[in-house]
């Protein structure tokens, strides 16, 4: 009998197999297959080959990096590649106090804080107590009987120590951390050259063999099973060999990951000590309370399955080398700096204009939204070591792209008790489609049919949605101070009308101008460019603009760029803090996408969602005599709100006068009867000097005459997408 090929694990078909196989025998052509005695037969051999059939399958799977579900599977695979997964972080907080040694004799002339436990958190913290402690000891001078311990860093988890003794004879001895949650950044090794030696040699960690010759002190580490790690000493060739009888002294912190986040209040929980006279004192008096200088955050769980099959192959593709912008979204995350939660990695070449031999960076933390400058130093330094010679990198700060919605909802009144509760369930649902991974991260999407099906999909009631979308970009401003600003929003435009008025923004106030002004656009006979204009309204919700000044600037409704000629603005709507200038457009395709360095936001504060009624569904209207139709395109106010409207409107024959400088003054708004007068008048506007400087095309989207002012985020004067903007 030739073999069966099986198309399926089944156990009917197997059993079917083996019931054709024993018929297709001579020695059975009388048997009764149907009987109970040999169906009981055929059912054992069938389970028997299901389950080996099932295991074997399973084996095949836990091979392969792809189809692994075991962690020790997955890491063992990942070993072999050479790549390490992240392990757990502990959370870290920063503390100070003071201790009083006045009255304490014999009088210390310093103390020391002992590594070990400091603190623990002040009461239960989400029904949990946590010990935070400090991984080596920490001395201060003592001045007027007064020791001040300022800004201490303290670590989420107690402080384990462990020794092992070097048995060369032993070939199969193993260096192995018994416990799981170890923080492998805050683990320090010593060794003596043996148990009874008082100078030990402390062992730095080395990711890979470059570097490590026969007289380099340092170690290796690989995950094992349980989470555990393994450590791993050189051979003489790679690394120095250990020798019979040396001592291991293994510290390290036991954490409980983000767990320990959010903590805030602690209660002194350490060991001080001093010398006199080779005499070592405690001190268990006099010491303050604590103070918190950062709360505890970074605490982070241990590397997950799904993490290291996305970042093993990535990191061995890599060769521990930054040539591709892949290779830089890997090593970043993976070995430089752990607490990154999107990264997009671009080239100068990318940029309009280009800028051939760069590398910008833009790093959105787990903690937060904006890099501190000290970390972006170290990041910069540390991509030394990989970097090709010559490619100068360059970290963005995180620039938003927010999305807004404005929805029209339409529903069957008979099948909800309220349109309020459809309303709660719609804002809900977008409210975690916006903070789910498919938006908030770099290179991201706003899928628009999938937005509309989850409004859709939201409750049984709602038959429809009219729903437009628009883009928006706050700029940042230097006040009092004349600078060029541009702002990507890596979208193209929709030019809505060629009378203009495209995009829109708040109110801001410039230098020589009393009214609050606005951005307006006009675009240009080939659709492709258009020029800024400044213009002011009576009201929010006036359809009657008057500009004030025209060629401010220009918009790129391609590549969605504005620019913004050098201006003096002396006010803007304040957001944290900032003086900023809200921006919106609506864009060609109803996708957005977060282009390079643009982080895209879903806003739910600037999204309405109006409740309408179907007549028709709800069976009150079904000749649609009484249907409210929504428009499908995007309408509304000529302006956003934030500041103050503009003053009293200028007539329309003041509005069309020309100055002598040759700034044209117009009213675009629908002509009035009542605006008749025609006695020309001169509108005071801005206008540039020749002290004005532009924006450099690499450091910054605004400078000035004087200084560039340091809250202004660095950039370039223009971009196709959202690189380089002022915005943020």
């Amino acid at each position: 009998m030739s073999l069966t090929n099986f198309s399926n694990l089944d156990f009917d078909q197997v059993k079917q197999s083996l019931k054709d196989y024993l018929q297709a025998n001579s020695n059975f052509t009388d048997y009764d297959f149907e009987g109970s005695n040999l169906s009981s037969i055929l059912d054992v051999l069938a389970y028997n080959t299901y389950i080996t059939s099932y295991n074997a399958n399973m084996v095949a799977n836990e091979v392969f990096l792809d189809s692994a579900t075991l962690r020790e599977n997955v890491v063992s695979i990942a070993r072999n590649i050479g790549y390490l997964p992240k392990s757990r972080k502990s959370a870290r907080a920063t503390i100070s106090f003071f201790v009083n040694v006045t009255n304490v004799t014999p009088s210390p002339v310093s103390l020391t804080l002992r590594r070990g436990p400091v603190a623990t958190s002040s009461g239960n913290f989400g029904n949990s107590s946590f010990i935070f402690s400090i991984i080596d000891d920490i001395t201060v001078s003592v001045s007027n009987g007064i020791a001040i311990f300022s800004n201490i860093p303290i670590y989420e988890g107690p402080l384990i120590s462990q020794s092992f003794v070097y048995n060369s004879r032993n070939y199969n001895q193993k260096f192995i951390l018994p416990n799981s949650g170890i923080d492998v950044d805050l683990m320090n090794i010593f060794v003596k050259d043996s148990e009874t030696a008082t100078a030990s040699t402390r062992y730095a960690r080395q990711d890979n063999l470059f570097g490590a010759d026969k007289y380099t002190k340092s170690y290796f580490l690989q995950e094992v099973e349980d989470e555990r790690y393994e450590i791993l000493f050189g051979d003489g060739i790679f690394a120095q060999k250990l020798q019979d009888g040396n001592q291991i002294e293994v510290n390290y912190i036991r954490s409980n990951g983000d767990s320990g986040n959010g903590v805030s209040n602690f209660t002194f929980n350490g060991r001080i000590t001093y010398q006199r006279n080779a005499i070592e004192y405690n001190i268990t008096d006099g010491v303050s309370l604590l103070t918190t200088g950062v709360s505890s955050s970074g605490g982070e769980n241990i590397e997950s399955v799904e993490s290291i099959k996305k970042f093993a192959p990535r990191s061995f593709a890599a060769q521990n080398r930054a040539v591709t912008s892949s290779d830089y979204e890997t090593l970043i995350p993976s070995k430089i700096y752990t607490e990154t939660e999107s990264i997009s990695v671009f080239g100068g070449e990318e940029l309009i204009p280009p800028q051939y031999g760069k590398v910008f960076i833009s790093i959105k933390p787990k903690f937060g939204d904006f890099l501190p400058n000290l970390i972006k130093e170290n990041i910069k330094k540390e991509l030394k070591r990989y970097a090709v010679a010559g490619i100068l990198t360059e970290i963005l700060d995180l620039k938003y792209l927010y999305v807004e919605v404005d929805s029209k909802v339409y529903y069957n009144s008979n099948l909800t008790p309220s349109s309020q509760r459809i309303s709660s369930i719609i804002q809900n649902n977008i409210q975690k489609y916006g903070e789910s991974t498919e938006l908030n991260q770099y290179g991201a999407r706003f899928k628009y049919s999938k937005f509309q099906r989850i409004i859709d999909d939201s409750n049984q009631a709602i038959t429809s949605n009219i729903t437009t979308i628009s883009i928006r970009r706050d700029l940042r401003v230097v006040l009092n101070t004349f600078a060029e600003y541009s702002i990507g929003f890596g979208n193209q435009f929709h030019i809505k009308s060629l009378e203009g008025y495209n995009i829109k923004s708040s109110g801001f106030t410039v230098s020589g101008i009393q009214e609050t002004l606005y951005l307006g656009d006009v675009p240009n006979l080939n659709n492709q460019t258009g020029d800024l204009f400044f213009f002011t309204v009576p009201t929010l919700t006036s359809q009657n603009p008057t500009i004030i000044k025209r060629n401010v600037g220009t918009v790129d409704y391609v590549n969605g760029i504005v620019t913004l000629n050098p201006v003096n603005i002396i006010s803007g709507k304040i957001r944290d803090g900032q003086p900023i200038i809200e921006i919106s457009a609506t864009p060609k395709s109803n996708d957005v996408i977060g282009l390079q360095d643009l982080y895209l936001q879903l806003d739910i504060g600037n999204s309405v969602f109006d409740m309408v009624v179907d007549d028709i569904s709800s069976g009150v209207d079904s000749s649609a005599s009484t249907y409210i139709s929504s428009s499908s395109y995007a309408n509304g106010n000529l302006v956003r709100s934030g500041g103050r409207a503009g003053s009293t409107p200028l007539s329309e024959a003041r509005a069309r006068a020309v100055n002598a400088s040759g700034t044209s003054v117009y009213n675009t708004g629908a002509s009035s009867s009542t605006n008749t007068s025609t006695t020309p008048t001169t509108t005071p506007a801005t206008t540039s000097t020749s002290s004005t400087s532009s924006s450099s095309s690499s450091s910054s989207s605004s400078s000035s005459s004087s200084s560039s002012s340091s809250s202004s985020s660095s950039s370039s004067s223009s971009s196709s997408g959202g690189g380089y903007s002022s915005g943020y």
